[in-house]
């Protein structure tokens, strides 16, 4: 596995180094949830994390390889905040309230976004709702400041500050 500084990363950088072959979508997006893996336990930034994502990065790859190269989100890695709505995949606002539903359709910048061929990475913890300033009222657990644990990231987006703070996705809704 290549060395990627996820910590000075940018969309500009990671997509120059996509369309150069430094590395690829499913190298960089490996490197994330190697990240995930090791930091969100403590975090607690991601409610979910897709089971799909490297799939995702492959479909990026081809679309690179085909010859893609104006395309400045392709194989971007992204996370979503818990109340945007993907068709077909769980959402829940951090609510108990909601678990187990499932988006009946897609937002329209999900759409875009899919379209674009950003790896979406998973579902970002957020205050209930949306209703807090910082993401302690999740039904789900706080989500914790990676640069200090014992504060918190703000709200009600702490959860997709926190994975960008920690290199667990390179951007966030």
């Amino acid at each position: 596995n290549k060395m990627i500084d996820l910590k000075n990363l940018t969309i500009v950088k990671a997509h120059k180094a996509l369309i150069e072959g430094e590395f690829s979508a499913r190298e960089l997006a490996e490197a994330y949830l190697k990240n995930i893996k090791e930091k969100n336990k403590d975090i607690n930034g991601y409610l979910e994390v897709f089971d799909d994502v490297l799939e995702q990065a492959d479909m990026a790859d081809v679309r690179i390889k085909a010859g893609e190269k104006d395309n400045m989100l392709l194989g971007i890695p992204i996370a979503f905040k818990d109340n945007i709505l993907i068709e077909g995949r769980h959402v829940t606002a951090s609510s108990k309230i909601l678990e187990g539903y499932v988006a009946p359709y897609s937002s329209t910048v999900t759409k875009k976004l899919i379209e674009k061929g950003m790896v979406i990475l998973g579902r970002a913890n957020m205050d209930e709702f949306a209703m807090g300033g910082s993401t302690e009222n999740s039904a789900y657990g706080v989500t914790k400041n990676p640069n200090d644990i014992t504060r918190v990231p703000g709200g009600s987006s702490g959860g997709s500050v926190a994975i960008v703070a920690s290199d667990m996705a390179l951007v966030a809704l």
